[in-house]
């Protein structure tokens, strides 16, 4: 494998993305030291930044010959960056979704999470650094292929959704305080869990009850 510096992965574009993400995996890292107004503040901020940078960054050929990457952000890494931001979030984590396809085939209005689709950028992006990390030219530049198809058909979208409903709470003329929640949202959302398995079961032996009948 080689190092070339004049390949595009060490150009302009994609140095100063590298930095952007890595100030971007910081700031989630880090969600539980944030008081709620800063942590949507800091992201009113960062995305707009992390959009740009991602929509600049050079397209390359594939070079490597097995077409694999690895993936470093673990299932429970990721759980627990989502489960930190469900909590920093609270109350304001969900909203309305109008930018999907299943919106157009809805009649019901559908709901999407800050906290699941920020996890899912902070996953593609974090695989990207940590790949990048390796300072193996063909690492480097397939690592760049996938992020942006995946920026391009999956998390661009999803970012620019965050940003509108992280605009949304911080302008809403709401105290938004931690303080004031009256809710655990973890333990909201275990309960909602719980709700959906045992409405599921219940649906399941309805409809085996019947076929015995």
């Amino acid at each position: 494998m080689e190092t070339d510096f004049e390949h595009p992965v060490y150009s302009r574009n994609v140095i100063e993305f590298v930095t952007v993400a890595k100030e971007f995996c910081a700031w989630l890292e880090k969600t539980p030291d944030f008081p709620r107004r800063e942590f949507i503040d800091t992201g009113r901020k960062m995305l707009p930044l992390l959009y740009l940078k991602a929509s600049v960054l050079p397209k390359t050929e594939t070079m490597l010959k097995d077409d694999f990457l690895e993936k470093f952000v673990s299932e429970e890494e990721y759980q627990q960056i989502q489960n930190a931001i469900l909590l920093k979030m609270g109350p304001y984590n969900d909203y309305l979704e109008v930018f999907t396809a299943d919106m157009q085939r809805s009649v019901e209005p559908l709901t999407a999470t800050i906290s699941e689709n920020l996890s899912d950028i902070y996953q593609d992006v974090k695989d990207f650094l940590m790949s990048y990390r390796t300072a193996v030219t063909e690492i480097m530049n397939d690592a760049l292929i996938e992020l942006v198809n995946n920026f391009e058909e999956y998390w661009g979208q999803r970012l620019v959704n965050v940003l509108r409903a992280l605009h949304e709470v911080a302008f809403n003329g709401e105290d938004i305080d931690e303080e004031n929640d009256e809710v655990d949202p973890l333990e909201d959302k275990r309960n909602t869990e719980d709700w959906l398995i045992s409405k599921m079961q219940k649906d399941w032996q309805n409809d085996h009850d019947d076929v015995a009948l």
